[in-house]
């Protein structure tokens, strides 16, 4: 196993790696909307979030050595399922290779974010 770190995605606030690398596979932990340059959430509206969010796992993949376009699977969380189109339409601008996906809603996330995104994807 390869641990992963970039210092242009958020460090881990807990006791976890940005991502691991095995077995010709990368899996990230759930990235959330920190700007990696200043350590805070800023965006306040579920499309910036998800651009950030976006932003951070395509970062880290690359420092994996490789990319969005390799993913297979996510895990998206959301805190409130009535931002799911205004979410879907900034991830399908991302995750343009389809990747199989769960999406679910859950009472809170980290920070108080409005959404979090986990992938798995090839090498």
């Amino acid at each position: 196993m390869e641990k992963i770190y970039t210092k242009n995605a958020p460090d881990a606030i807990g006791p976890y790696s940005q991502a691991i690398k095995v077995d010709g596979f990368v899996f990230t932990s759930g990235q959330i909307a920190i700007n990696p340059a200043t350590g805070d959430v800023e965006a306040t509206t579920i499309e910036a979030q998800t651009e950030q969010i976006c932003e951070n796992l395509k970062n880290i993949l690359e420092a994996a050595d490789t990319s969005l376009d390799k993913t297979v699977k996510t895990v998206c969380f959301l805190a409130d399922m009535n931002d799911f189109a205004a979410f879907n339409a900034v991830y399908g601008k991302y995750f343009t290779s389809k990747p199989a996906r769960s999406c679910v809603a859950v009472k809170t996330l980290p920070k108080n974010v409005l959404a979090e995104v986990e992938v798995i994807a090839r090498i």
